[in-house]
């Protein structure tokens, strides 16, 4: 038997893999296509802030941008690619956010090197930016190594059942706790109301001759050179889903998309596509993410006494899954919360550190709830 199963080998799944294993506890985890063979195998893996205005989600990913940086840096520095980040504002509005940001921002500003000033587009050379200390990590090396210590089991879960206070996981294993970190895909525990949105990726890898020593982000992100190599992603895209879309992603038209926006911030010279990387992200319907606790909805509703029309809901009279949590939703921030957010899960875990109710599934189920009765 093992002290944790985690269902899920994402950058979330992977993460809580390594905090765990950090503790000292065994890890099992589960993919069904393996380890970052999802969005997170897509994704840019870029670490970035949030360039926006005040509101719990921009704080929630300054913290976490803070976090992350220096858990790279200090576990994986040869995963981490330590770059200048240039953000140019798409449009007016968003010149006016990156205005008030560098107002406000308790990040250190640089000043962008003339080497990329150069190879940008006119148009993109006289918008409002930003810029300041980043990072790229090598978004499947990186999910490898945070997995390194855990039994990684590729095989898809098909059940999962509580018995006698441990978790039977495909009839075969057994965990005392269980996390599930399976993004966008197929849910395995039905609960009405946790409702995630996927989130199609798309990310290429061009050989180019024009130099980029930054991570640029404006209508597409395109990280910094590496060996010749640039790397343009990830388009999102909320209408296709792999598993219920009629038609095939089209590929071709993906990668178009892709070079004619970075084509408006970059002068992109000598093209040639070198590799397609796609997969399915998850998000939140209010963007935050969600982690914690699992509420039983049919017997917390089946009790007379809870209030379910109020304000202030008291998540702490719901009935819980046994010794079950998720981690999921982070949207087009995976890299920059995961460690983060593992980090909050596993304390919860091991010591019962309580979760912000902002961040908790809880909340989710108490708007629902409360239209229902």
């Amino acid at each position: 038997m093992y002290d944790i199963a985690i269902i899920g080998a994402g950058i979330n799944g992977c993460s809580v893999a390594h905090a765990m294993s950090q503790a000292k506890k065994s890890v099992i985890l589960f993919d069904m296509g393996g380890i970052a063979s999802g969005g997170s195998g897509a994704a840019g893996a870029f670490i970035s802030p949030k360039f926006s205005k005040s509101g719990e989600l921009k704080e929630l990913i300054h913290d976490a941008f803070v976090y992350s940086m220096d858990f790279y840096e200090k576990n994986f520095p040869h995963l981490l690619t330590k770059a200048p980040l240039l953000h140019i504002a798409q449009d007016d509005e968003d010149a006016k956010i990156l205005q008030a940001y560098k107002k406000e921002s308790l990040l250190p500003l640089k000043t962008p090197p003339q080497e990329i000033v150069k190879n940008l587009v006119p148009h993109a050379k006289m918008q409002e930016s930003i810029c300041l200390e980043g990072g790229v990590v090598n978004a499947k090396a990186m999910c490898e190594a945070l997995s390194k210590s855990a039994e990684c089991i590729q095989e898809k879960v098909e059940s999962l059942v509580y018995d006698d206070g441990m978790w039977i996981i495909n009839e075969t294993y057994s965990a005392k706790e269980v996390v599930l970190a399976t993004g966008a895909y197929e849910t395995l525990i039905q609960e009405p109301y946790i409702q995630l949105r996927g989130i199609w990726g798309h990310r290429i890898d061009i050989k180019t001759t024009t130099q980029n020593p930054c991570s640029i982000h404006q209508f597409v992100s395109i990280a910094p050179s590496s060996e010749g190599v640039l790397a343009i992603g990830a388009t999102h895209n909320v209408h296709y889903h792999p598993q219920t879309s009629k038609e095939p992603y089209d590929i071709n038209e993906g990668r178009a998309e892709l070079l004619e926006k970075a084509s408006r911030t970059l002068n992109l010279q000598n093209i040639e596509i070198l590799r397609d990387y796609t997969g399915l992200r998850s998000g939140s319907f209010d963007y935050m993410p969600l982690i914690g606790g699992l509420v039983l909805s049919s017997e917390t509703l089946s009790y007379g006494d809870i209030k379910f029309k109020t304000k202030k809901p008291n998540h702490e009279a719901y009935t819980y899954y046994p010794n079950l949590t998720m981690i999921n939703g982070n949207g087009g921030y995976g890299f920059v919360l995961a460690p983060y957010l593992a980090k909050i899960l596993s304390e919860h875990i091991l010591s019962g550190k309580k979760i912000s109710e902002r961040l908790t599934p809880a909340r989710f189920f108490a708007r629902w709830a409360k239209k229902l009765s």
